[in-house]
């Protein structure tokens, strides 16, 4: 096969590798963190922390592959490493590189930035390393998402208001729950449904909507039914691929999250957005696998 020819299919290799149908969901959560900060979000740091979330994310999901690659050749033998479609030191060296972008970018917007991003940095490097059989990984996943709303309230404000840091935690434990009932992806089961009650965590934070008019409820119901469609997929008698389905609609529900969180404030138009990008992930994952 020419290297013309073989072009077409690494990129769509790098593509699948990064997950980056998944990249709207990081997107809204910077968008989020923007806005409840209170930060001149209108200007160019906005754009600088899109970029530089969007390599802590992507980079991450590198690393994944790359740590994995061992039980991937046993259990998923089609994946882009074990399959021989791309070489793991060069999984590797992508993954450490886009991290490495993210923190310098991030650590331009000032040293609490910079501190946010060793947070960030460090975090997706644990997770990755330690996430097989590892009953707190879903935790450091969460607080992985947690970071992206700290680091962009950080850059792009004096600090980390308390109503920021309440809705991280709320994003956090959401990412939690779905993370745990992406870890029983290969089994087409959920075992204990108990971890699937972060999901409501958002929901809890967001509740004020009901306060800001019907546009604001509106997205507060989206955010309600689509969880509950994806809670159902999980507890019923899975048949196979429910649990990716599910897990998927929920990876894009992280969007939603954020619409709704940021409706509750009165954020309006940023809440419209973070629906966009809901929209945007779902159908991007017909094209590049989310999980």
């Amino acid at each position: 096969m020419t290297t013309v020819a073989r072009a077409p299919q690494m990129v769509a290799t790098l593509l699948r590798l990064g997950r980056v149908s998944n990249l709207p969901t990081v997107w809204t959560n910077v968008l989020a963190g923007a806005v409840l900060s209170g930060g001149d979000w209108r200007n160019w740091r906005l754009g600088l922390m899109l970029v530089a979330m969007s390599s802590f994310y992507v980079g991450g999901m590198y690393l994944n592959d790359y740590f994995d690659r061992a039980i991937d050749g046993r259990e998923r033998p089609e994946r882009p490493i074990p399959s021989g479609q791309i070489a793991a030191g060069a999984v590797a060296a992508i993954g450490f590189c886009l991290i490495g972008a993210g923190a310098v970018a991030t650590a331009a917007m000032g040293p609490a930035a910079a501190a946010m991003a060793a947070l960030l940095a460090i975090s997706v490097v644990a997770y990755d390393l330690h996430h097989k059989a590892n009953p707190f990984a879903p935790v450091v996943m969460g607080a992985c998402r947690a970071l992206v709303y700290g680091a962009t309230a950080t850059a792009l404000s004096s600090g980390v208001t308390l109503f920021v840091a309440i809705a991280a935690v709320a994003i956090a434990a959401f990412v939690a729950g779905l993370t745990y009932a992406a870890r029983q992806e290969s089994l087409d089961k959920i075992g204990n449904l108990w971890p699937l009650a972060l999901l409501a965590a958002p929901m809890l934070v967001a509740i004020g909507v009901f306060r800001q008019g019907a546009a604001a409820a509106a997205v507060y119901l989206l955010l309600a039914v689509w969880i509950a469609a994806a809670v159902y997929l999980l507890a019923r008698r899975p048949v196979a691929g429910s649990i990716s389905r599910a897990v998927g609609w929920l990876i894009a529900g992280i969007s939603l999250c954020d619409a709704a969180i940021l409706a509750s404030t009165g954020a309006i138009m940023p809440a419209l957005a973070a629906i966009g990008g809901f929209v945007l992930t779902l159908v991007a994952q017909k094209y590049v696998p989310g999980t």
